[in-house]
């Protein structure tokens, strides 16, 4: 006996060692992140973290950014897909624990004459110490109720490992939900940005036509005079034909932009309520970047990437684990009986309790690809890792970069507009003295006109880098 015993252990132990054997773990990845964006010294300072109702101060976007995060479809599947995974972690942990139902059954059976059961029963009923009274009927009855219990013990971890990676995974479910949030959030601030740059780009054409009338009026009125030419006025005609047809552009791409933002909302088309246009705007607040290792625990894609990481660690371990034996207990305890009036006779009390090991012999080649797979998408898990870190820092660099360049953009766009409507209203003046020719005065107005809108789309380029930059940092988790 103590023989066998021996073996039995040393073939649990040969079957955990070969378990252990087949699995791969892979550590923490160390990607050597800096310890500073770019060269700034801005270590204590994050504006990751602020929420966005503190970042975005427009109330007109509030509202927008409120009704979004309510009715947007994406965020309503977002949600639904982490509800979908915590009722995986609910049967995970039900897993651990034992299960119990009941049964109710009732039925009838015929032995056949020539079954052992039939020949037994036809012994029994035409033996010479049996009475007539006393004999089986030939069709018997069943009435069985019972209740069930069957229960694996987690000798090594697996369903306890399987938790674990359900749990992960809810985490990182809810991690990408936090994802779809700010991916929303900034779609939405973007789109509302854009909507206000073309509001001040229309104002500017607006402006625009009303130069390029009054100069045709003055045009036409010297040609009455004989002081200018047919060709002058057709230039000047032609000028104002074309800064109509942009007219009409800008209004034809506000009814779009308008339509996406409705759309991001979760809503059917509507007017959008909005403040004065992008040039009259402040900026957000200035962004401190923080240090590296601050984002990598604000950023959901971050978070999510590494959450997914560790399921899949939970999943190599659950796979390892499926190589060795697994204990059963199966137990049962009812009443039966073949007569109805003694169905809840005590004597009818029936009971069964059946343990057993089971060892994978001949599905091991399953076990084996489950077990591939587990690595496969344990490192494929560690790269995605590495990727979003990599992302993350890089749109942040990009950002940083980005901001102080347009800063710079944007005071030189504003000098050269001031200089060039200074020219343009030098340009009218000496026409009209006689001192200027029409072309120099159409030049001047195309010039200030491209220069304006250049300005308009320098600041919405601003407002996008630091949408970009506040999303990059964390958006607001």
């Amino acid at each position: 006996m103590k023989f066998v015993q021996k073996l039995i252990l040393l073939f649990l132990v040969g079957l955990n060692l070969y378990g252990c054997k087949t699995a791969s773990i892979l550590s923490e990845p160390d990607l050597q992140i800096p310890n500073q964006f770019i060269s700034t010294t801005d270590s204590t300072k994050y504006s990751g973290s602020i929420p966005w109702k503190d970042f975005f101060t427009d109330t007109h976007l509030q509202a927008l950014l409120d009704e979004a995060l309510v009715n947007n479809p994406d965020q309503k599947m977002a949600i639904q897909r982490v509800e979908a995974v915590r009722a995986n972690v609910r049967l995970a942990k039900g897993s651990l624990l034992p299960s119990l139902g009941v049964s109710i059954a009732a039925g009838k059976q015929r032995f056949g004459e020539y079954t052992m059961d039939g020949v037994g029963n036809f012994d029994t009923n035409f033996s010479p110490n049996i009475s007539e009274d006393q004999r089986m009927p030939q069709n018997l009855p069943d009435y069985f109720t019972s209740l069930q219990s069957t229960w694996e013990i987690d000798l090594w971890g697996k369903l306890r490992n399987q938790k674990r990676a359900t749990v992960a995974r809810l985490l990182a479910t809810d991690a990408g939900r936090k994802l779809i949030t700010t991916t929303l959030v900034a779609a939405v601030a973007e789109t509302y940005y854009e909507l206000l740059a073309l509001d001040n780009e229309l104002l500017i054409i607006e402006k625009n036509i009303q130069l390029q009338e009054r100069a045709l009026q003055i045009v036409s009125a010297q040609k009455e005079a004989g002081r200018a030419t047919e060709l002058a006025v057709k230039q000047f005609s032609a000028q104002l034909i074309n800064t109509r047809n942009l007219e009409v552009d800008i209004r034809q791409r506000i009814f779009s932009t308008q339509a996406t933002l409705n759309f991001l909302v979760g809503r059917f088309n509507q007017p959008i309520q909005r403040s004065t246009p992008i040039l009259m705007q402040p900026l957000p607040q200035q962004l401190n970047s923080g240090v590296p290792a601050q984002m990598l625990r604000r950023r959901p894609d971050i978070l999510q990437a590494e959450l997914q990481m560790q399921a899949s660690r939970f999943n190599v371990n659950a796979a390892r684990a499926a190589f060795l034996p697994s204990l059963n207990i199966t137990a049962s305890w009812g009443l039966q009986s073949f007569n109805l009036s003694k169905w809840l006779d005590p004597a009818s009390l029936t009971y069964t309790v059946l343990g057993g090991v089971t060892a994978p012999i001949f599905y091991r080649n399953q076990l084996k690809a489950d077990l591939k797979r587990a690595n496969a998408e344990q490192r494929e898990a560690l790269y995605a890792y590495q990727k979003s870190v990599l992302q993350g820092y890089q749109e942040v660099i990009t950002g940083l970069n980005q901001i102080n360049a347009l800063q710079t953009a944007a005071q030189l766009k504003q000098q050269e507009v001031t200089v060039l409507n200074e020219g343009v209203a030098a340009s009218n003046d000496l026409y009209v003295a006689g001192m200027a020719s029409y072309l120099e005065v159409i030049t001047a107005q195309k010039s200030v006109l491209e220069a304006e809108l250049q300005l308009t789309a320098t600041r919405k380029a601003q407002f996008f880098t630091m949408i970009d930059l506040y999303r990059a940092l964390g958006g607001g988790w």
